[in-house]
């Protein structure tokens, strides 16, 4: 009974995306504290692009970009590697769990175009920025990095702009409407569910045997691979996705998923700044157009694609084809700037600084600008929410009075 009880509140049903988006910020400390480097995804899948180029008989080591964030090796023997291996496992036992998994294609051609297309751009904008919506966001801010602020914001604005665009005449998929003639009960396959359960417990088992394994002999990846798991647990069991707070945030006003991501990063930098004072050091990077240009990419991006660097992955896992060509684009777009990354740092990053908060404005003056800065983010979203409903009931109430003048006229006449 008591198995039961666990399995269907903690396993099989969705967790609050609230709470969850908080364990990620403790877990992404952890992570820091642990490993030394911080929660991202989008710097291994530009390596997967690289190794890609590689089999195709190119050698995009010894590009500019490539130095920078390193193609040694394979996944298996970088941290960032094992620890996205880690979230995949994470992601696939969870559906498997609460079997939600099933192959879903795309509606339209439209809904191709538009992954491919957002997930490039996305892909572009981020390693523009040298970090998506972890490194250059979620765990980029609690890293006190000026460029994160920069990322943010620009994140944020162009968001807006893509979510205005996605609203297009263009972009909507006519809907088919088919006809029934009698209700068809919800069925649940409860042999399939207690298979896929199963086998869900088996890949959880079987990963976590393994990166236990590999601590023996590589410490750092084996702890990397069990965060990994615990990462991707969080994403899918509480459907975590940027892309969402962004969208929702301007298209109806629904704000739990911003505010929780606030509150994550709050409780995040506490335990990022204690490291930092213990000696790790923190991860920052130019403060320079590059985060401003990569986050209007990465904003628009996202919102066309339908899906961030966390978003598209646990989706495409749940079997959504949609997200599998999103994560086509990201690594192909990804790639793309590190082609071109030679000929956009002279404008765009030579001559800008790495902008530590801590080192400029003091530890504990750099601890307070951060989380005066989140309280600022805070009361940004809850204006945003009070006016975006107050001129949704606006709205309503004119269209309201107009539907009762127009009845009134046609009475009278």
């Amino acid at each position: 009974m008591h198995w039961q009880n666990f399995k269907q509140q903690y396993l099989v049903r969705f967790w609050s995306p609230f709470s969850a988006v908080i364990a990620a910020g403790i877990l992404s400390t952890y992570y820091f504290g642990i490993t030394g480097t911080f929660w991202a995804v989008t710097g291994e899948f530009t390596r997967w692009g690289g190794h890609l180029l590689q089999f195709a008989g190119m050698h995009p080591e010894t590009w500019a970009y490539f130095k920078v964030i390193g193609l040694q090796g394979t996944p298996l023997d970088r941290v960032d590697g094992v620890m996205i291996l880690g979230m995949f496992a994470g992601c696939l036992s969870a559906a498997l769990w609460a079997n939600n998994i099933k192959l879903r294609m795309p509606q339209h051609r439209v809904r191709i175009f538009q992954a491919v297309v957002g997930g490039i751009i996305a892909g572009f904008g981020a390693r523009m920025a040298m970090g998506c919506n972890l490194a250059a966001f979620f765990t980029g801010i609690p890293q006190f990095s000026l460029h994160a602020w920069f990322f943010a914001l620009a994140t944020a604005a162009g968001s807006w702009f893509g979510a205005r665009f996605s609203m297009l005449p263009v972009f909507r998929v006519p809907v088919k409407l088919q006809r029934v003639h009698a209700v068809q009960p919800l069925r649940q396959q409860e042999g399939q569910a207690r298979r896929r359960f199963r086998l869900g417990m088996l890949v959880f088992v079987a990963f976590v045997c393994w990166a236990l394994a590999l601590t023996f002999d590589a410490p750092k990846l084996g702890i990397a691979a069990l965060f990994g798991v615990g990462f991707g647990l969080i994403i899918e069991r509480a459907q975590v996705c940027f892309t969402s707070a962004f969208r929702d945030l301007w298209l109806t006003g629904r704000t739990q998923m911003a505010k929780a991501i606030i509150v994550g990063m709050a409780v995040s930098t506490i335990g990022i700044y204690s490291y930092v004072q213990l000696g790790v050091a923190p991860k920052i990077l130019w403060a320079g157009p590059n985060a401003v240009i990569g986050g209007l990419l990465f904003g628009f991006g996202i919102v066309l694609a339908g899906g961030c660097e966390t978003g598209w992955m646990y989706r495409a896992v749940e079997g959504q084809v949609h997200y599998w060509w999103v994560g086509l684009g990201n690594i192909v777009g990804a790639t793309l700037l590190a082609a071109w990354w030679e000929d956009l740092t002279p404008f765009l990053v030579d001559d800008f600084e790495k902008v530590n908060l801590l080192a400029r404005l003091g530890p504990q003056g750099g601890l307070m600008a951060t989380y005066a800065g989140l309280a600022l983010s805070m009361l940004a979203v809850l204006w945003w929410e009070k006016r975006f409903f107050a001129r949704k009931q606006a709205q309503q109430e004119a269209t309201r009075v107009a539907n009762q003048q127009s009845a009134l006229a046609k009475e009278t006449a």
